[in-house]
């Protein structure tokens, strides 16, 4: 289990004894973290801010968001579930010009060909295409979107800046997805020209393991929300509670401690919600049992990898290993057809002996 360093444990006794003291004087931040709203569309409200962290990733993450903010170009959020993906892109719509404008997210989970375009025009509002007062068009977990739904919506996206295409602009977009989308583009699960489209600027979110110099601030942060929420009194925090946090190494991120933090103040007791967390974390599956347990989608996509690797050999059998009459056969190009022999693993060699 990771643990933390000295540097690191003497930030955390200072930033216990701190967050204890404040707690004791009912102290409120002068902060607040953009909370998850029950409604997809949202009108951007005044003066919101949020908590970036202490550490020099998070500050340049910061910079890059109010810098991409003020522009029209499209933003590309990549990072594990609950890292605040949605935070950060409601952040930049309320930093945009467009800030006063829809907000709007559509999940491209539940998104087929006819949902996205209903979804468009819903987010239009029955207004042209051409306004330039669309708002901004949010597509969350956008690894998940189906080819028909990516064509569409590739139909829909202007080329770069071009000024005299014929396309229309559905306003601002920002996109997030938990998955490697270069990888995704690689195994031909995604439009390459799509994810080109879209990663204008590509924004990582780095997992809370590595952002552990944060856990102080996000911990006071989420008492004092569900201090004023529950009408509670603060939990005794100890030095020890603050270290054990840091030696977690929390797969849910940042919504996994809001709900450790909630689960506190509920309670009453820090050490009884830690001892909930730990036995959470000795229960979850290992990494064989993970391995045995899989998804219809990873099941999918081994079978569709098991399939293209039985046509490649196919052939290349059938053209006696001429790899380019074999990339005219399987209707792909030579580069293709040369990346993804490397891909599965085999060479003429192999196949000679």
């Amino acid at each position: 289990m990771w643990q933390p360093s000295c540097t690191l444990n003497s930030h955390l006794r200072i930033a216990s004894e701190e967050f204890a003291l404040k707690l004791r004087a009912g102290h409120q931040p002068a902060y607040c973290i953009m909370d998850r709203q029950d409604t997809d569309v949202l009108q951007a409200p005044p003066g919101v801010t949020i908590v970036t962290g202490l550490g020099p990733v998070m500050q340049r993450l910061q910079y890059a968001v109010h810098e991409i903010a003020r522009t029209d170009i499209p933003v590309l959020i990549v990072g594990e579930t609950g890292t605040g993906k949605d935070a950060y892109a409601r952040l930049i719509h309320q930093l945009s010009p467009r800030g006063g404008l829809r907000f709007h997210k559509c999940n491209c989970a539940s998104l087929d060909l006819g949902l996205l375009l209903g979804q468009i025009r819903q987010f239009q509002g029955g207004r042209s295409l051409a306004s330039d007062c669309s708002g901004t068009l949010y597509l969350d977990n956008l690894q998940e979107l189906d080819p028909s739904a990516q064509r569409a919506l590739l139909s829909l996206l202007p080329e770069g800046e071009d000024t005299n295409s014929s396309v229309e602009p559905i306003g601002r977009l920002v996109s997030s997805t938990t998955a490697s989308l270069e990888s995704e583009v690689e195994f031909s699960h995604f439009r390459r020209e799509l994810y080109f489209r879209l990663n204008g600027f590509c924004l990582r979110i780095p997992p809370l393991r590595e952002r552990m110099e944060d856990i102080p601030l996000l911990t006071e942060y989420f008492i004092n929300k569900y201090l004023a929420a529950l009408q509670r009194n603060p939990p005794h925090l100890t030095e020890k509670v603050i270290q054990a946090l840091a030696a977690y190494h929390w797969p849910g991120n940042i919504r996994e401690l809001e709900n450790f933090a909630r689960k506190a103040v509920l309670l009453g007791d820090f050490q009884i919600a830690l001892n909930e967390l730990q036995l959470a974390a000795n229960q979850a599956p290992t990494p064989a049992q993970t391995a045995r347990v899989s998804s219809l989608k990873v099941a999918a996509r081994a079978a569709s990898k098991k399939a293209e690797r039985e046509l490649i050999l196919q052939a290349l059998e059938r053209t006696h290993w001429n790899r380019k009459r074999a990339a005219r056969d399987l209707q792909i190009s030579y580069k293709s057809l040369l990346y993804k022999i490397k891909q599965i693993g085999v060479s003429e060699e192999i196949h000679e002996r």
